[in-house]
């Protein structure tokens, strides 16, 4: 296999978790690292082996040795510095969500053409086993014609900082830009959208609180200003509809996993089932989606390049598979997110090209 030479921007709690899913990817050279806090940065790199490392991201973009840029910062840096490694003539992968407004998300997609770079989002939803047996079903259109899906989040107790791990910087506008549907909201919204097939967003509604009890003292230090939960509406062209809810914290017992429904079955996707009539007999099946799994690895060439986001990255870099469109994806659910923003704060429905005309950039200078 090809060696992909990868640079990474960001070596903090995320970018920890990349450099550790790289370090078990044949084909993948981590090269050079870059982060502002340099005592950490040496930590990190020592770890890794990588003796390349910077605090400016722009000297790191100035490296030829480097086929790809690995963008792990926070939400509303990751336009600026995707889009400088791009004009670079690097590939970028970067962090979900996939910028911190529509605007801006569009600019990062609208530079990888006009540089012919490849943009690939961190989606891992895309890559679970039920997702790809969902897509398998529907494909082979065991479906019929999809008509409506739910895409559902969960967290009994579960926001950033306030509730106990992570830091502020998930709950601040200024840095996160949103709070529940760009943190967890991104991953069920997307995986939705990439089984019924990416259709075009017509209209969207939407409604978001911060209503459950939180600690004064982390509040303040935290200045939280985000939602913790998210409720939507998205008409699609063609009549699909979907039905959104995303929860960092609600008094309320788990909720029922996102499904797709059809004129001839539906798909839970956790716990996965098949649902469907036979011979006029309601059918409800459970699958061995593990087991089929693991024989697609043994019987399918490049099954690996969907085991894992990075795993997809490497290969479609070494031209083993094509790349997914993940950016497409993504811009597609930054645009559903900014209009349940929108929606909440006008009071009423709004279309795409509402959304798309309003949205402005939150772009953090660097």
């Amino acid at each position: 296999m090809d060696r992909i030479r990868i640079g990474v921007i960001g070596v903090g709690q995320i970018g920890k978790q990349h450099l550790e899913n790289y370090s078990k990817i044949p084909g993948a050279q981590l090269v050079a690292f870059c982060d502002i806090d340099e005592p950490e940065l040496s930590r990190v790199a020592a770890q890794y082996g990588v003796s390349n490392n910077t605090t400016n991201f722009r000297e790191l973009l100035r490296r030829d040795d480097i086929d790809a840029v690995d963008v792990c910062l926070h939400n509303n840096l990751h336009a600026p510095v995707a889009i400088a490694a791009l004009q670079a003539g690097k590939h970028v992968y970067c962090e979900k969500p996939m910028a911190g407004s529509y605007y801006d998300a569009k600019t990062m997609l609208d530079a990888s053409v006009a540089c012919d770079r490849k943009l690939h989002i961190q989606l891992g939803t895309l890559y679970h086993k039920e997702t790809q047996v969902a897509r398998l079903l529907i494909d082979n259109g065991r479906l019929g014609k999809i008509y409506h899906a739910r895409s559902t989040g969960y967290r009994r107790r579960g926001r950033p900082y306030v509730d106990g791990y992570g830091t502020f910087n998930f709950v601040r506008k200024d840095i996160s830009a949103g709070g529940a549907l760009y943190d967890m909201g991104v991953y069920h919204i997307a995986q939705i959208l990439y089984l019924m097939g990416l259709p075009p967003v017509v209209r969207i509604s939407g409604k978001t609180y911060q209503e459950t009890e939180m600690d004064p003292h982390r509040r303040h230090v935290g200045q939280y200003n985000v939602e913790e939960l998210g409720l939507g509406l998205v008409r699609f062209e063609g009549g699909l509809t979907m039905d959104i809810i995303e929860a960092w914290a609600i008094h309320m017992d788990a909720f029922e996993g996102s499904y797709l429904v059809g004129s001839q079955g539906g798909v839970r996707l956790d716990p996965f089932g098949y649902h469907t009539t036979q011979d006029d007999v309601p059918m409800d099946a459970t699958f061995d989606v593990a087991k089929a799994y693991s024989r697609w690895h043994d019987i399918r060439e490049n099954q690996d390049a969907y085991d894992s986001s990075q795993h997809h990255w490497i290969a479609a870099l070494q031209g083993r598979a094509p790349l997914i469109p993940t950016a497409q994806i993504a811009l597609q659910t930054m645009l559903i997110s900014e209009g349940i923003y929108l929606s909440d704060k006008l009071g009423r429905e709004v279309t795409a090209r509402e959304v798309a005309d309003t949205s402005q950039s939150s772009v953090v200078v660097v």
